[in-house]
């Protein structure tokens, strides 16, 4: 049976963030669905809960367990809600991980400070967006970059997102995962801050750091990230 792919995407962004994941996954023969979580994408307008962000990717996951074997992949927001799936004490149908971009603990003085500088950008005129776009223009290729934000921004979700994710325990979550998991980071990410304590709680996780990039890895460098889920995608097959 193939490996189904499900791609958990990060906060303010949407599904679309994976637009060039999905289509080289379908030029493989992957099959592969792309979420969007409350309060995001074709979602705006719900309210984030983490109640509702874990039934998504479980909906997801076992609808794609009944085709295959699943790879979990999740960016920024999107890998810490799956570490915590992933490492739940009643184990999901996941056959591998791939966590992206999210390597820090979401509590103390670093969630606090992006919570404050979320609400200064949020209290902007345009809430930021023109902020955010000239960034997005200077870093992202002209491949991906208009995909970031192609399914809008949870401007109205992103600050109660943040607040939830204080009530993961991540490091107990990592303690309890046993199927392959690679943490992928960008080189100048700032949320890298963990990464070591991370590959200590879980010793048989693998890291890859790619050169030139920020938090925005999988946009970035779409190709390299793509090359990394062919290795995720290998070793499952492999080993099924």
């Amino acid at each position: 049976m193939a490996v189904q792919v499900v791609l958990v995407h990060g906060i303010r962004t949407s599904s679309t963030m994976w637009r060039a994941q999905v289509a080289r996954l379908r030029d493989r023969g992957a099959p592969v669905a792309a979420v969007d979580l409350p309060g995001h994408g074709r979602r705006r307008g719900e309210v984030f809960s983490l109640d509702e962000a874990f039934a998504t990717i479980d909906g997801a996951v076992r609808d794609a367990a009944r085709l295959g074997p699943v790879l979990l992949v999740g960016h920024s927001m999107g890998g810490l809600l799956g570490i915590e799936y992933v490492g739940g004490e009643d184990r999901p149908p996941v056959a591998g991980f791939v966590a992206a971009s999210c390597t820090s603990l979401p509590r103390g003085i670093g969630l606090s400070a992006y919570r404050f500088f979320t609400r200064r950008f949020d209290s902007l005129p345009d809430r930021g967006l023109g902020l955010t776009n000239g960034v997005l223009d200077r870093t992202l290729p002209p491949e991906t970059r208009p995909d970031f934000g192609a399914g809008g921004y949870a401007f109205d979700a992103q600050d109660t997102a943040l607040s939830a994710l204080a009530e993961l325990d991540v490091v107990a979550a990592l303690r309890r995962i046993d199927v392959p998991l690679w943490f992928v980071n960008g080189q100048w990410d700032q949320l890298r801050m963990n990464e070591r304590m991370f590959l200590t709680v879980d010793p048989h996780a693998e890291l890859i750091v790619v050169p030139g990039t920020t938090h925005l890895v999988t946009a970035m460098r779409p190709r390299v990230f793509n090359a990394l889920l062919e290795v995720a995608l290998t070793t499952i097959e492999a080993s099924t």
